[in-house]
């Protein structure tokens, strides 16, 4: 399968770049994965779908403020470093640029040097790993000098860094939000679990590669970029039981799919334990422990486009993005939902 094969043109008028001010009243577009059909509701109509012994599993990660605007210490020229991934106390994994001026050895202040950082290494994939010096917490420091991390295509300024967090965020460590989940709030999950939908939540702190173009003209040869998870054994146990009990077990978000369908073996048993993942997911997956999914709009030929294809059905996703379309949803992170209904 090729990656032009997931490709679709969305006008930019269509791309959100601001979050709503109620969080649970952006678009649902409803999708019957067995007859390709849609509706159009609300996001808070999601209780409409969801019925007693469900089990509905949430990514808890917290999105750090992990884009760090500094200067090259010799020279004063402005950089930026990005934090992808903490690889021990003082030790980040980062994107930097422009990458020609952060050699190995080159050093960089941070807020009139509240912060330093010198470059360590030169990874294969061009990312740097850098070790950072300073007085104090990092994470204060971090949130004080910090941005959010947002997407390129949204140019927007965030004014609340929490619209770029789920109400549910709890162990700081992504460097993107789980957007299929921006749009609960605590109201609606409270509706969700008075209804007895069971609610768990796993940890996968997202990382950049989920969100790097497909390069490769077959899908197949693409590479992920491994990502941190975490499952509890409470999260395993509510999912193995529910799947033991006929019910369904619906992810919100592609991060959560991935978190469940890296843990578990041929049998659909969940395993409880931490771990890195950089499972793919495309049409041909036989998914094992996921039943329905929520998610958002994602970009053409993207990894997570691929995904929900072989959850749905490419065709029948191609046609719920031109409905989408057809009918201005708002896309990407801070816009319109999709639930891909479980069967039956």
């Amino acid at each position: 399968m090729k990656t032009s094969d997931f490709y679709y043109d969305l006008p930019r008028e269509l791309i959100a770049q601001d979050p709503l001010p109620d969080r649970s009243s952006s678009r649902l577009l409803v999708l019957n994965r067995v007859t390709g059909s849609v509706s159009h509701r609300k996001f808070k109509d999601i209780t409409d779908y969801l019925r007693s012994g469900d089990c509905l599993v949430l990514n808890d990660t917290k999105v750090i403020p992990a884009r760090l605007i500094g200067v090259k210490e010799d020279t004063g020229a402005a950089v930026e470093v990005f934090l992808l991934k903490r690889k021990e106390e003082g030790i980040w994994e980062t994107l930097v640029r422009p990458g020609k001026k952060l050699r190995t050895g080159a050093k960089v202040s941070f807020g009139d040097g509240a912060l330093r950082c010198e470059i360590t290494d030169v990874l294969e994939d061009g990312n740097r790993l850098v070790r950072f010096e300073y007085d104090g917490i990092f994470e204060e420091l971090l949130d004080r000098l910090g941005q959010m991390p947002l997407p390129p295509y949204i140019t927007h300024h965030l004014e609340d860094k929490t619209r770029y967090q789920t109400v549910y965020a709890k162990y700081e460590g992504s460097a993107a939000a789980p957007t299929a989940g921006l749009h609960f709030t605590k109201e609606l999950l409270d509706k969700i679990s008075n209804m007895g939908v069971k609610v768990c939540f796993i940890t996968l702190h997202v990382g950049l590669g989920t969100f790097r173009p497909v390069k490769a003209d077959d899908i197949s040869e693409h590479h992920m970029h491994t990502e941190w998870y975490n499952i509890s054994r409470e999260a395993a146990k509510i999912i193995n039981d529910t799947k033991a009990e006929g019910g369904r077990v619906i992810c919100v978000g592609t991060t959560s799919c991935r978190t469940i369908e890296s843990a578990c073996g041929d049998d659909g048993v969940v395993v409880a334990g931490s771990g890195e993942t950089d499972i793919f997911i495309y049409p041909g997956y036989d998914f094992k422990v996921l039943d329905g999914l929520v998610t958002n709009f994602h970009l053409p030929e993207s990894t997570l486009l691929m995904l929900v294809s072989a959850l749905a059905g490419r065709e029948h996703i191609m046609s719920a993005y031109k409905e989408a379309i057809r009918e201005k949803y708002r896309f990407f992170s801070f816009g319109d939902a999709m639930f891909i209904l479980p069967p039956g």
